[in-house]
């Protein structure tokens, strides 16, 4: 299945707390269970004024759809093409 990187702009997320944060990922599973098994959040990396998330989806419209029914932005949305880490130069 196609995995995406997903951009939101969220200014001052980062000065979230955990609990916040909780909520924010309870809501992101809910709608997750509400669109079935075919859409899947991977893990999500919070900076300041940004979350960059992976997702695997068949499409790119199924992560648009996600994004609106929880009310997240979803600023930019691109395919993951190839994975490479430093054992990639080996």
């Amino acid at each position: 299945m196609p995995q995406y990187v997903i951009e939101r702009d969220m200014p001052g997320v980062g000065q979230l707390s955990g609990e916040q944060l909780k909520g924010a990922s309870q809501g992101s599973c809910n709608v997750l269970r509400q669109l079935g098994p075919d859409i899947q959040w991977v893990h999500s990396y919070v900076t300041d004024d940004k979350i960059y998330c992976v997702y695997r989806a068949p499409s790119e419209d199924l992560i648009r759809q996600h994004a609106k029914m929880a009310g997240f932005p979803a600023n930019s949305i691109a395919e993951v093409r190839a994975t490479i880490d430093p054992t990639t130069a080996d």
